[in-house]
């Protein structure tokens, strides 16, 4: 292993740890990387002895800051492109109401041991006795090769002392396409209660890194499965099922929602697009009805799932911010691309659509062109030429019209100039009839058209040019 540490940091550990007659590993993520091929950033290290006082040796060696956790006994440096976190071997026992463990000095099979998966257990020695010796009690080597997340010890244990390992161990099978394995599994689903003493933030932190692992389903189904969707998410679970009634059943819109999900995950690596896509339906079980004729109907889904976006991200700790009003806005439109490409496109519905959309219009069609989840070859087709069709059209009419982004060439302000009136319903009026002209391409989009059919619509609600 010693041909992996190629880091000058690992050297200046090693010569630390022999002045201070100290051991010192390096454990975790970076050693598990290592295996898996990938960069890793982050370092932890493990010292027998008094992890923040070797930190600070090491960065004294340095001339690094050191940063001391004391709470939590670690401390972290950064050195070249590396961040380094230093604690002290340690073994722990949890209280039943808290995440929190009560810590004592350990050896490294005792540090080891509190690791939350095998995987993640491994270490390599940075003594001059054994430098770049692999340390590996719990077979984590084995468990990469088979590409399987197993605790070092009975996943009941592991999984009641810190339940936020449960989102952890569906977070990195989804993240690397690793099975969980069945006793992990049956520990989740027994243990998953345990969830409540996790704070939504730590909660909504691992459920983002599943939406933004290479295929979300993965974690999805593995949330819904052990029952703890159900739980944390609970909105999403009620998307599940399909009813039949006198033969007719709808799509079952839980599995829809994860394959537009996965869709979107081909493209885009924005987590608020990715959002988008589990939400765009939220509103379907809320809106479903059941006609003679017609057979299964949401009507009104795509307004009423915009409305439950906030009190959704809300509950989620997700920002409050522009993030959640761009979600909001493509479950609102994200029928809208559909409903033109099954239609004869005329530009002022393309002008609507691209007014309404604004700088988002591109994300919109993403999520829309991800929605199409027909097994039928035909429709799938039927779909995509109309779609290439819209996005053309988009494309010619923002060129000719400039609809983008747009506000209407006649303002508020105008409006009260020209008539000498205050601020009221006669303004509110004819802006926004001026817009719709604009829109509906009754007028062009330039000024002057604006003011002389501002001057009609004034004179036809009786007021005076001043």
């Amino acid at each position: 292993m010693e041909k992996h540490l190629t880091h000058p940091i690992f050297k200046i550990v090693s010569r630390i740890a022999q002045q201070q007659k100290v051991e010192a590993f390096v454990i975790g993520g970076f050693v598990r990387d290592i295996f898996l091929h990938r960069n890793s950033k982050d370092v932890d290290i493990v010292v027998l002895g008094n992890g923040p006082d070797f930190a600070t040796a090491v960065g004294k060696a340095i001339n690094a800051q050191v940063t001391v956790f004391k709470n939590f006994g670690t401390a972290m440096l950064r050195y070249h492109d590396l961040e380094v976190e230093f604690v002290g071997a340690r073994k722990e026992s949890y209280r039943a109401e808290s995440r929190k463990p009560i810590v004592e000095d350990g050896t490294l099979e005792d540090d080891q041991k509190r690791r939350d998966f095998t995987i993640n257990a491994m270490a390599i020695g940075l003594s001059a006795e054994n430098y770049g010796q692999l340390i590996d009690p719990f077979n984590g080597i084995q468990h990469l090769e088979q590409k399987v997340m197993v605790t070092p010890l009975d996943p009941a244990i592991t999984f009641s002392d810190d339940p936020l390992r449960m989102m952890r161990a569906i977070r990195f099978a989804s993240q690397l396409n690793f099975k969980i394995s069945d006793e992990a599994l049956k520990a989740i689903a027994t243990n998953k209660e345990r969830i409540a003493i996790v704070s939504k933030e730590r909660i909504t932190d691992e459920l983002n890194k599943i939406i933004l692992s290479p295929v979300p389903s993965i974690g999805f189904k593995y949330l819904f499965d052990t029952g703890l969707l159900h739980l944390i998410f609970p909105e999403m679970v009620t998307l599940y099922g399909v009813e039949y009634i006198k033969g007719k059943g709808h799509k079952d819109n839980f599995y829809h929602t994860l394959q537009v999900l996965d869709n979107v995950a081909k493209v885009s690596d924005d987590l608020w697009l990715r959002w988008a896509a589990i939400l765009h339906d939220i509103a379907k079980p809320a809106t479903k009805r059941f006609d003679k004729k017609q057979g299964w109907t949401f009507h009104g889904h795509e307004d009423k799932g915009a409305r439950m976006v906030p009190k959704i991200f809300d509950k989620l700790k997700l920002p409050l911010n522009d993030k959640m009003k761009f979600v909001q806005k493509l479950v609102l439109l994200h029928l809208r691309p559909i409903v033109l490409a099954k239609e004869v496109v005329t530009d002022s519905a393309v002008r609507r659509l691209l007014f309404e959309a604004g700088e988002d219009i591109d994300a919109l069609m993403t999520l829309c062109n991800a929605d199409v989840t027909t097994k039928n070859e035909y429709k799938i087709k039927k779909y995509r030429n109309n779609f290439e069709l819209v996005q053309q059209k988009l494309k010619d009419v923002e060129e000719k019209d400039q609809i983008r982004n747009w506000q209407p060439p006649v303002s508020g302000e105008d409006i009260m100039t020209a008539f000498n009136i205050k601020a009221g319903r006669e303004v509110g009026i004819i802006k926004n009839q001026i817009r719709e002209a604009i829109l509906d391409g009754d007028i062009p989009n330039n000024r002057q058209e604006a003011l002389q059919l501002m001057a009609k619509l004034g004179a036809d609600l009786g007021l005076k040019l001043a």
